[in-house]
């Protein structure tokens, strides 16, 4: 069940009511192409039914947020893709801030990266930015812990569903963002990470955020992909420049060549909205 799929599935049935009382047949014909597996997804479609899964969200804490309810954040719901359902852990007002910055870069920074954050993060925690990120290795996590040791507020957006804390390393990290700040997936609880899955988590960092900070990326990297997400969703995008002789640098100074905004200070970022 891939988004345009559910896409063209919410076409047809909006309330997502008579597909319960379908036939195998009636099911695979609102599909086009047709499913690759519709005896999968009727099975799939009758395991449980709403309430049931709704009852075992509320048991787990897990709110599931859709894309019609009052509570679905108005900045996610501009990008083309929006997730059809958010499922959220921990405060779930934060998903309602206005004043977002997401960050994204490698997975293994430098000493440059890492005081890039520590620099940067207290000026704009101070400036009442919320902290937006995919809490995987690296920068993801630096921006998380400095955004919590600055005393400010994150979210996390995950690849994967909650039964699958990834990378394992983060548990300890997922567990005080779950009871301080918020956790979001898109997937089902049960859904284990997979490659494809963290390009489309992507999508929703930048979707929920004013503009979009890199830091640290090498040339070909998931962080640019981040950014052509953001400049394609109308975000702006900041970029932290580095030493020429770095690889790690490579993404983030091709960015500021290509036009994003170069970043020295917080106040290069904080600029950007004052008044608003």
């Amino acid at each position: 069940m891939t988004w345009s799929k559910l896409s063209q599935l919410l076409l047809k049935d909006p309330s997502l009511t008579r597909i319960f009382s379908m036939t195998l047949a009636q099911l695979s014909s609102l599909f086009y192409p047709t499913l690759t597996n519709p005896q999968a997804f009727y099975q799939d479609l009758h395991r449980h039914t709403p309430k049931e899964t709704l009852n075992q969200y509320s048991k787990d804490c897990i709110h599931a947020i859709c894309y019609v309810d009052q509570e679905y954040p108005e900045l996610l719901k501009q990008i083309y893709d929006p997730p059809w359902v958010i499922l959220a852990k921990g405060n779930v007002q934060l998903l309602r801030s206005s004043k977002t910055l997401g960050v994204v870069g490698t997975r293994q920074p430098t000493e440059v990266g890492i005081k890039s954050i520590q620099m940067l993060f207290p000026k704009i925690i101070q400036e009442d930015f919320l902290i937006i990120s995919g809490m995987a290795k690296g920068i993801d996590r630096l921006a998380h812990i400095e955004a919590i040791k600055q005393k400010g507020k994150t979210i996390a957006v995950m690849g994967s569903g909650f039964q699958y804390i990834y990378p394992k390393e983060n548990l300890a990290l997922y567990e005080h963002l779950v009871t301080e700040h918020v956790v979001i997936t898109e997937y089902p609880p049960l859904t284990p990470p997979q490659k494809w899955q963290f390009p489309a988590r992507n999508r929703i960092i930048s979707g929920l955020s004013n503009g979009l900070l890199v830091i640290e990326a090498a040339e070909r990297s998931g962080s640019l992909i981040s950014a052509d997400q953001a400049l394609e969703q109308g975000r702006d995008v900041f970029a932290a420049p580095g030493p020429l002789f770095s690889p790690l640098s490579k993404g983030t100074n091709f960015l500021i060549q290509q036009g994003a905004k170069l970043v020295l200070t917080a106040e290069d970022i904080i600029e950007e909205y004052e008044g608003e």
